[in-house]
């Protein structure tokens, strides 16, 4: 199914990530194997975040840039076909920070800081009450990409559902206010694989942590991040009985390992005792070898003529404009802004 030629009836699904760094395996097992199966069910829009990205490194502006190639390079690497996907640029798209402009005048400071994945990233981010302006408001940016779209489907983590219920608050405000109904409410798809943590054992798998193993790593690379997984601090001899729960190397093996008969006895061996952890990574090192090498093959290709890249995005991000500057001309004549 093309995506320049959807049936009218085929939902529109957005999606996307902030360039500011190659793509690693969590973000592979939470949204990228999805956007390849997606292709054939939805008219799909893949946006780099780029503006967004510059609400917290406006002090590293070359960060973003460099990585907006990058990541499309991970994009095409994996499978997402620009035939069938819309791979587009944030910050060339205007109309999106025009709509923006319009939805912070439904949207208050108070809601705005009560959003739970904005508390939250504000903390992680140690920002206190310094807070960058454009980081406050996203909730009403990322409202303007869904909508500009007329997204009806937007896969995210559970911690971004709060994002999705303000940006459908937005919806029908608007719609209200102006008594039409010019924007489209969405819905949120929650992977059925969680965020999986990082090689060191916390929570989040993050390239500012520096626990990732990313789509692009060498063999040598792979193999020594293996190395590094975190498993069970308690299990000292392989003798002794071992622990799942926290244990990366089998939430990894969870994710990946497709012999799940296999991998069953494989933990009931290491729960009784008498299996060592340099199995386990072997074990998940060959899978991940074995997954990495075609993706790694794929991107070295594509890297080749990274003009070619520049023309996808460039293509796509044309595309995208054009349904933008639709909804936004309708936004504004719902507004009363339109004069000539």
């Amino acid at each position: 199914m093309s995506s320049q030629n959807p049936s009218a009836s085929t939902p529109i699904i957005l999606t996307g990530d902030r360039p500011t760094g190659p793509l690693h395996l969590g973000h592979f097992v939470g949204s990228l194997r999805n956007r390849v199966a997606y292709q054939d069910t939805y008219r799909q829009f893949v946006m780099l975040a780029d503006a967004q990205a510059l609400t917290d490194n406006m002090d590293d502006i070359g960060k973003v840039h460099r990585n907006v190639v990058e990541v499309a390079l991970d994009y095409l690497a994996v499978g997402i076909d620009p035939a069938r996907t819309t791979i587009l640029i944030q910050s060339q798209i205007p109309e999106l920070t025009e709509l923006t402009f319009y939805y912070l005048n439904l949207v208050t400071v108070a809601r705005l800081e009560r959003n739970p994945t904005v508390k939250q990233e504000i903390i992680l981010r140690g920002f206190e009450r310094d807070i960058p302006a454009g980081f406050l408001t996203y909730p009403a940016s990322q409202a303007a990409d869904i909508t500009a779209f007329k997204a009806t489907v937007v896969p995210v983590g559970d911690d971004q559902i709060p994002m999705i219920e303000q940006c459908n608050e937005i919806v029908r405000k608007f719609n209200r206010n102006v008594g039409q109904e010019i924007l489209v409410e969405c819905k949120a798809i929650v992977p059925e694989v969680g965020r999986l943590p990082g090689i060191d054992g916390r929570a989040k798998m993050s390239k500012s942590l520096g626990n990732t193993i990313n789509l692009g790593a060498s063999a040598d690379e792979i193999r020594a991040a293996v190395k590094q997984v975190y498993t069970d601090p308690l299990h000292l001899k392989v003798a002794d009985p071992g622990h799942l729960e926290g244990n990366v190397a089998f939430i990894y093996l969870d994710a990946f390992d497709t012999d799940k008969a296999g991998l069953a006895e494989m933990k009931a061996h290491y729960t009784r005792g008498g299996l060592g952890d340099s199995v386990v990574k072997k074990r998940l090192e060959g899978i991940l070898q074995e997954l990495l090498e075609p993706i790694r093959a794929r991107r070295e290709e594509f890297a080749k003529d990274r003009g070619q890249v520049l023309q996808i995005l460039k293509e796509g991000t044309m595309r995208a404009r054009e349904v933008a500057a639709a909804t936004t001309d309708e936004v504004r004549k719902a507004l009363g802004l339109s004069y000539f």
